[in-house]
């Protein structure tokens, strides 16, 4: 699949929900409750400290998404935090690795020294072995600390990479 990456628009709001929600109303990967509102959803996305970015595939339709913030404040203020998700038929083409990756130069373009995600599911092994292959190490692990909606509690992960 052939995507372009470009700075997220509120007038992608329509899109963004197409591949926010098949995502939170599965339960399985955030944390947000599974009944979230299209408009909380949005303002979660859409946080002022969150850096957006969408790709879009060759027809111009959005396929994924993701924000990348500071994940704390102060002395740690240089280590960035990331989200993702891709439309669900987009997924298996790509589109998460591309998104990575280009968080990760967009992390070192903004100062950032270091990505860390708080929160891997231990049970999405795609995305597990995904930023595994994009560098990142397990460096915790957080005994059930996600309820899954058919798998009970499972342990959720913490994954680093110095850029």
């Amino acid at each position: 699949m052939n995507i372009t990456i470009r700075p997220g628009t509120r007038a992608d709001d329509d899109a963004l929900w197409k591949v926010l929600e098949p995502t939170l109303r599965a339960g399985e990967t955030y944390p947000q409750p599974r009944d979230i509102s299209r408009a909380d959803a949005l303002r979660y996305w859409w946080k002022p400290e969150h850096t957006i970015m969408v790709a879009e595939d060759e027809t111009g339709r959005i396929v994924g998404t993701y924000y990348i913030k500071a994940n704390s404040t102060g002395p740690a203020a240089h280590v960035a935090n990331a989200g993702y998700m891709t439309l669900p038929e987009a997924e298996g083409h790509g589109v998460g690795r591309r998104l990575c990756m280009h968080s990760l130069d967009e992390a070192r373009r903004q100062g950032y020294r270091a990505m860390q995600f708080n929160l891997v599911i231990d049970t999405n092994t795609r995305a597990k072995h995904l930023w595994q292959a994009c560098g990142f190490d397990i460096v915790g692990r957080l005994p059930g600390a996600f309820e899954h909606p058919t798998k009970g509690f499972v342990d959720a992960l913490i994954m680093f990479k110095t850029l």
